[in-house]
């Protein structure tokens, strides 16, 4: 986290303080990093932004900031040497601690601050809106995003920010025309780079969903057990926590970092379950999503929340995230009528389990955002018989335990991209009847011969579904585009047939 050689000169300051006299460098001029510089510059602080990459958004930005006083490097090399004089440096997510910036900060004991530290100081203290963080491997965006909806149904003033919608330094500087924050609560997606780089954050209720190996490449260069840090990182949202601390009763880790957290008196540990609630717990009664835990006598009822016929899919990971957002939703008062409304009327983001098209008797499913194995590993246990298209950039992730706990339900496979072999091993090796196609390298319309191939094996009630464990970034800019590219083959398929 670096040293704390100016702490007396950065602890006492806040939105309402002049920040004259800091020298603060922001790493990165993403969304965040936008954020983050335009909010120091507006405070008073001397901010200089530093950023590798010089397109057209960023060049724009930079101008922006420089009429306002701020100094800007982009391009190749800028973010080499660290200026001198500097205070505080305020790192975007995902840089990682060995990046010769940060390096340079650490070695000279200068503060390093992630966007959500940054964040939770500039809060406006007189009314601040409280946090309900989340964060997780998988589901953190649709839980958010579910959160978010839940509060407003309560007729609660909310944004879901951080890692996903507004980047959490303009959510906690927005102001409404009485100078006041025009948010009663905020629900916070925090990814575990976002939390490496925060320490004084306290939310009022928080929850992890899961913990499963990725980004070790990310963790590896701090020495030590890759896994233990990330895990780590996840469980620094549970500290001070004050209502409620939620975890998943079906992934044991996320447990363990409830009892290791050190959390405000009168904190609570909230669990959720695919299966019968316990006392304090939340989760399925037969068909209903239940409340056992934010009852007035929850040793011998519950609130009923929703059905599964509610949910706009009955998928395993979708439910627990249902279940997951209701527990923050309801340690901050929102009655079950209006998380039932919220979930009735909730629809995933793009590229999370949904239906493109159904063709000759075979729903076509786009999963893109499901990026490492035990993403995939959710998906694929939501169908079946499937025929599976997989591949990409593992990011060192192996595919042994999926293809083992998933072969039965496997028609087939579709490989693509440059691990597509990683995954291929582990079919061999525990799947070895299951058909297995791989796309050959040069296609000149890669998603057009997937489709083609997966077409071939599927048959009436098979599910083709895109859910690749890996990283698109070979063959594809983003997760979104390889979603869009898959729907967008699917489509033609379909013209094709009518």
């Amino acid at each position: 986290m670096g040293g704390r050689r100016v702490s007396t000169r950065l602890d006492g300051l806040g939105r309402e303080s002049s920040w004259e006299g800091i020298n603060a460098v922001v790493a990165g001029m993403g969304v965040s990093g936008f954020a983050a510089a335009d909010s120091l510059n507006h405070l008073g602080a001397s901010v200089t932004a530093l950023d590798e990459a010089d397109d057209e958004a960023r060049g724009e930005k930079a101008t922006l900031l420089e009429i306002l006083g701020a100094t800007i490097r982009l391009g190749a090399g800028s973010t080499a040497v660290l200026p001198e004089n500097v205070d505080v440096l305020v790192t975007s997510p995902g840089w990682r601690p060995d990046a010769p910036l940060l390096a340079q900060a650490a070695a000279r004991g200068i503060p390093i601050w992630g966007e959500v530290e940054l964040a939770w100081r500039l809060r406006d203290l007189h009314r601040p809106a409280p946090w309900l963080a989340i964060t997780g491997t998988n589901g953190k965006t649709t839980t958010v995003q579910m959160l978010e909806q839940m509060l407003l149904a309560g007729g609660l003033r909310t944004v879901a920010a951080g890692n996903v919608g507004l980047p959490i330094v303009e959510a906690v500087m927005t102001e409404d025309e009485n100078g006041a924050s025009p948010y009663d609560v905020l629900a916070v997606e925090l990814s575990s780079f976002q939390l490496h780089y925060t320490s004084s954050m306290r939310a009022r209720s928080a929850a992890v969903l899961n913990v499963a190996a990725d980004h070790l490449d990310w963790y590896s260069t701090a020495g030590g057990d890759p896994m233990d840090a990330y895990t780590a990182d996840k469980g620094r949202i549970y500290a001070g926590v004050e209502t409620a601390c939620v975890y998943n009763l079906a992934d044991p880790v996320t447990e363990q970092l409830v009892r290791d957290a050190d959390v405000a008196e009168g904190a609570r540990a909230i669990g959720f379950t695919l299966g019968m609630p316990g006392v304090g717990m939340l989760g399925v009664v037969e068909d209903v999503l239940a409340d056992r835990a934010f009852v007035e006598d929850r040793r011998n009822a519950a609130a009923e929340l929703c059905t599964i016929a509610d949910l706009a899919t009955p998928a395993p990971h979708f439910v627990q995230n249902a279940l997951a957002a209701a527990a923050l939703a309801r340690s901050f008062g929102v009655e079950p009528v209006a998380i039932r409304d919220a979930l009735r009327g909730f629809v995933p983001g793009d590229h999370r389990i949904a239906e493109v098209a159904v063709l000759d008797g075979v729903t076509w499913v786009d999963d893109s955002k499901a990026t490492n194995p035990p993403a995939a590993l959710a998906s694929l246990q939501a169908y079946d018989p499937v025929v599976w298209i997989a591949g990409g950039l593992a990011k060192g992730s192996r595919f042994e335990d999926l293809v083992e706990r998933v072969r039965d339900r496997l028609r087939a496979v579709v490989l693509i991209g440059a691990d597509a072999e990683v995954i291929g091993e582990a079919l061999a090796r525990h799947a070895p009847d299951v058909p297995v196609f791989r796309l050959p390298p040069g296609e000149t319309s890669p998603m057009d011969s997937v489709v083609a191939q997966a077409a071939a094996f599927a048959r009436p009630g098979d599910t083709v579904l895109l859910a690749p464990g890996c990283a698109s970034m070979d063959m594809f800019t983003n997760y979104g585009a390889r979603g869009d590219a898959f729907a967008a083959a699917v489509r033609r398929r379909r013209g094709t047939q009518e």
